[in-house]
């Protein structure tokens, strides 16, 4: 089992950081080089020449840094643990047996168990979900009050709900039909559905949980600028993130007509002109190299091998336990928790993965953004070392993380790995070339 792992790591990992490294260009890779000496040298969990806290705010940052790797990973844990418990205290079983007492009718059987599973789910990751809203509260990244917070946890549980339900009994109809093959007809199938998904989310779901409008109502000047990096002003939007939380950020999201760049207007309350326009140059790289249909792919391209190992390991962990668990078969409703702690043991063991791919695409999308501002703000190096402090104050970024949590835990590079990257990157120093735009933009 160890080298089935190892072989799926190495399969999904090994061309993309291939591809990534063989395209690094001499401005990038010397950047690369003094940030990641820059961080080596100094303590951990301590402030670097490039990014810096004040110390009022570095010892919050070191001490948030601990809470959130406890969170982070006894989350994960307990996700394993919590199914566990479900399923060997027979409690999955008394659903199963509930659904199939309420109803002869299919569809009434899969909802109502889904929701039976999905509920205990929730009341079982309420006490991390609290401590961490509270958390957020309590170190000001979020001001939404319980009330607020409650009513978005209902939302996103009628979503799974009722979009996972459909999922379910399409997955059980291919399984009662296909039992050795359902695992790849259900992929084929599952790519029209991940696409429709991703193209609608941003018209039909995202509303549901923030208010959005057309930047060009709120900042023309703004979306002129951001124009020239290929961005077109229909596609540029501002989410009211202020009604929730504190914290800047930016987003791209959908792909073809739904396609669009989304900026909180918590993020034009900070900084300066200059940190704005590199927030948006990075996310400008997302939109302009593809990076959401991009991903998107790569994972359907991956979804095979992952649903095939998650076949072939239900069938094993059916045959070993599901005696004790009541659990007859891969037909039985029941079977629904096993492939969900499966694939929880598949994310752990992906995660490394996951987040050194989306490092790299962060990555691109930083160089990208450097090089969109160039000759648009007075010194691109500056303002990208501004917008990594000014972030970093807002969300209280561990300064020097270890190498191994940014490497298991970091969706990007850490912040002060971006703000030296960002402060040693010139492409246009003599003898050197950027990556994305012309040299003599």
């Amino acid at each position: 089992m160890r080298l089935v792992r190892l072989a799926l790591l190495l399969c999904i990992l090994l061309p993309f950081a291939s591809v990534a490294h063989a395209s690094e260009t001499p401005a990038e890779h010397a950047a690369n080089v003094y940030a990641q000496q820059e961080m080596s040298a100094a303590p951990l969990h301590e402030n670097l020449p490039d990014y810096s806290l004040p110390s009022d705010k570095l010892a919050k940052a070191q001490h948030l840094a601990k809470v959130r790797v406890a969170l982070h990973f006894t989350a994960e844990a307990w996700g394993i643990v919590q199914l566990v418990l479900l399923l060997g205290l027979g409690a999955v079983a008394w659903m199963r047996d509930t659904a199939l007492r309420a109803s002869r009718n299919r569809w009434v059987q899969g909802y109502l168990f889904l929701l039976l599973l999905l509920l205990a789910r929730v009341l079982l990751n309420l006490p991390l979900s609290l401590y961490g809203h509270s958390l957020a509260v309590k170190y000001g990244f979020s001001i939404q009050g319980w009330g607020s917070w409650f009513g978005d946890l209902g939302k996103s549980l009628a979503l799974y709900w009722l979009i996972g339900g459909a999922l379910v009994m399409l997955l059980f109809f291919l399984i009662h039909k296909a039992p050795r093959r359902w695992w790849l007809v259900f992929w084929v199938a599952s790519i029209p559905i991940v696409l429709a998904g991703v193209f609608l989310a941003p018209l039909t779901i995202d509303p549901l949980f923030n208010q959005f409008e057309p930047l060009q109502e709120h900042h023309p000047d703004l979306v002129a600028k951001l124009e020239q990096m290929k961005i077109p002003a229909d596609h540029m939007f501002l989410m009211k993130a202020s009604a929730k939380v504190t914290t800047p950020n930016a987003y791209v999201t959908g792909f073809g007509a739904s396609k669009r760049l989304v900026i909180w207007d918590t993020s034009l309350t900070k900084g300066t002109s200059d940190e704005v326009l590199w927030m948006f140059g990075h996310e400008a790289g997302h939109y302009v190299l593809g990076h959401v249909l991009h991903g998107v792919l790569l994972t359907l391209a991956i979804l095979p091998l992952l649903l095939y190992l998650g076949y072939r390991l239900l069938h094993i962990v059916l045959a070993r336990f599901g005696v004790g668990w009541r659990i007859a078969s891969q037909e039985d409703w029941g079977a629904l928790a096993v492939m969900l702690l499966v694939f929880a043991v598949f994310s752990v063991i992906s995660e490394p993965v996951e987040n050194t791919i989306s490092r790299h695409i962060e990555h691109a999308a930083d160089i990208y953004g450097q090089e969109a501002i160039h000759g648009l703000v007075p010194d691109p190096q500056a303002a990208v070392k501004q917008a990594c402090d000014t972030d970093g104050e807002s969300t209280l970024d561990d300064p020097n993380p270890s190498r191994f949590i940014e490497f298991w835990t970091y969706n990007h590079p850490a912040e002060s790995r971006r703000a030296a990257f960002g402060k040693a990157y010139n492409p246009w120093a003599p003898g050197m070339e950027p990556k994305y735009f012309k040299k003599e933009r």
